[in-house]
């Protein structure tokens, strides 16, 4: 590529909404994490963007170079990558599954894998992609943060994605290899849902799941711009992002506390040590050399305010009278004639999900624990409730984790307080959504999600929602992976939809 003919001033961030930027130097662009649909999610499953926005792709700058962050459905999708002109070269991580780069690779882009020791050379931007700290959580453990440097001269954006701070970046910061960062954008993913909805994070015991349970803009605020940067040292500037969609079906509209505008005034009223930016889809944030960020909106990128103003209402009502909110399955029903496979499927699944629950956090827990409500425990320490088998609307099959075994075994179902005051776990999952996870019309993040609910004793991190996504994340499950990316493809419209003014670029 040939060298720059002049060091531009500024860098430019155009954001797409939740976890999308478009990253430019003024000449030259760069996509990461590409969601240019209004929605995003595994097979027919639709999470819309929040707030409700619309890209012109044909109109956007067309990007030179596409970077991949990690491969959760919020970050690789797609549709929105049928969208976008193949001569852009992908760029990802070291360890992102094969399973991804098979089905971008089919979509006709070049997949390409770098690790931190080599950046990535687009025009004037060098963007070096950070593994993930160690700390990080194992289904988070193959996201990469991409820096941004303006080359020739000491002006880096650091994007923190979804995980903790690289160690290698600030290895590199300690030793004066890097400069500090001018800018950090972080991402909020704390997706608060109101009391009564159902949420990754609620916890059904009784006095475990109620109003102070949730967690507060404050809490928020504080993990991302002290907790969170705090190894990193002193941040002139940083930017918002994240908890942008809503999920399928919310009765509530949007999450609480994804107002970034409202954060970012919030935060900037609480302290005076750094500015917090809070951008809107359509916003573009000029990060210059010298001088402070400023803020201009980009023609095509349109929010749609009536339907932003009427989910907001949803979300104001719902906090006026909360209710408790019964899940419903996302996935389709399924037909009569797939009732059997459906069960035989999930019969050959169980074994293998007893199996490797022992490995997690909730496995570590229910084995050191010995005395719950009733009194001393048995080998049964977790029960999962399928609502709805096939031929019994209405009905649960439940099924006992034995650790002994290990095994989950099928046990009379009765009710679900019963259930609370037995095991100290539990999952609750619509049998079809099930199915759907284990045949590749779901992942595990949609039902998550869209339609789980369940209890659980210890830390957060305890719980069975965290184990499932380390059992089903891609990084544990390819094939099933295979099988989303597989169903996705083949969903897609025979001719690429690649937008015509972009393509003749």
């Amino acid at each position: 590529m040939p060298a720059p003919i002049s060091t531009p001033a500024a860098l430019e961030l155009t954001f797409l909404g939740h976890q999308t930027w478009l990253i430019s130097d003024g000449t030259t662009s760069v996509l990461l994490d590409p969601i240019v649909e209004q929605s995003f999610g595994a097979g027919n499953l639709e999470f819309r963007v929040w707030p409700p926005r619309t890209v012109d792709v044909a109109a956007m700058p067309a990007p030179a170079a596409l970077v991949l962050s990690h491969e959760h459905l919020d970050h690789l999708h797609i549709p929105s990558l049928n969208r976008l002109d193949r001569a852009a070269p992908l760029y990802t991580g070291a360890t992102v599954p094969v399973a991804v780069a098979a089905a971008v690779g089919e979509l006709g882009f070049t997949v390409e894998r770098r690790d931190h020791t080599t950046p990535i050379r687009v025009g004037n931007l060098e963007i070096t992609l950070f593994p993930a700290s160690g700390k990080t959580a194992f289904w988070g453990s193959r996201v990469v943060a991409p820096v941004v440097t303006l080359a020739g001269t000491d002006l880096e954006v650091l994007i923190g994605v979804d995980a903790d701070i690289s160690d290698l970046y600030l290895e590199e910061l300690r030793g004066a290899q890097r400069p500090a960062p001018r800018m950090a954008v972080v991402s909020n993913n704390a997706q608060t849902v109101p009391f009564g909805a159902l949420g990754a994070d609620c916890n059904l015991l009784p006095g475990l799941d109620g109003p102070r349970n949730r967690t507060t803009g404050l809490e928020i605020l504080h993990g991302l711009l002290t907790d969170y940067l705090r190894p990193v040292g002193p941040v002139p500037d940083v930017a918002l992002c994240g908890n942008g969609f809503t999920a399928p079906r919310s009765p509530h509209g949007p999450f609480l506390y994804a107002d970034h505008r409202a954060l970012a005034a919030q935060a900037n009223a609480l302290q005076h040590l750094f500015t917090v930016h809070g951008p809107w889809p359509g916003d573009k944030l000029t990060v210059p050399v010298d001088g402070p960020v400023t803020c201009t909106q980009v023609p095509w990128i349109t929010v749609d305010e009536a339907a932003e103003q009427a989910a907001l209402a949803e979300l104001d009502a719902f906090l006026a009278e909360p209710r408790q909110v019964e899940p419903t399955p996302i996935t389709a029903p399924l037909p009569c004639g797939r009732w059997s496979n459906a069960q035989d499927l999930v019969a050959a699944e169980l074994p293998r999900l007893a199996r490797d629950l022992i490995a997690t956090r909730t496995g570590a827990l229910a084995t050191k624990i010995h005395d719950y409500l009733s009194g001393p425990l048995n080998g049964h320490r977790l029960a999962l409730r399928l609502l709805s088998p096939p031929g019994r609307p209405g009905d649960v099959a439940c099924y006992a984790w034995d650790i002994t075994g290990p095994a989950l075994v099928e046990v009379p179902d009765a009710g679900r307080d019963d259930a609370m005051a037995t095991y100290p776990f539990g999952v609750e999952i619509h049998f079809q959504d099930f199915v759907a996870l284990l045949d590749g019309r779901a992942q595990i993040w949609d039902i998550i999600g869209g339609s789980y609910q369940g209890w659980f004793i210890g830390d957060a991190l305890d719980s069975p929602v965290y184990a499932l996504m380390d059992v089903y994340g891609e990084h544990r499950r390819p094939a099933l992976a295979e099988r989303c990316y597989r169903f996705s493809l083949d969903n897609l419209t025979s001719t690429p939809k690649v937008e015509s003014a972009q393509a003749a670029r």
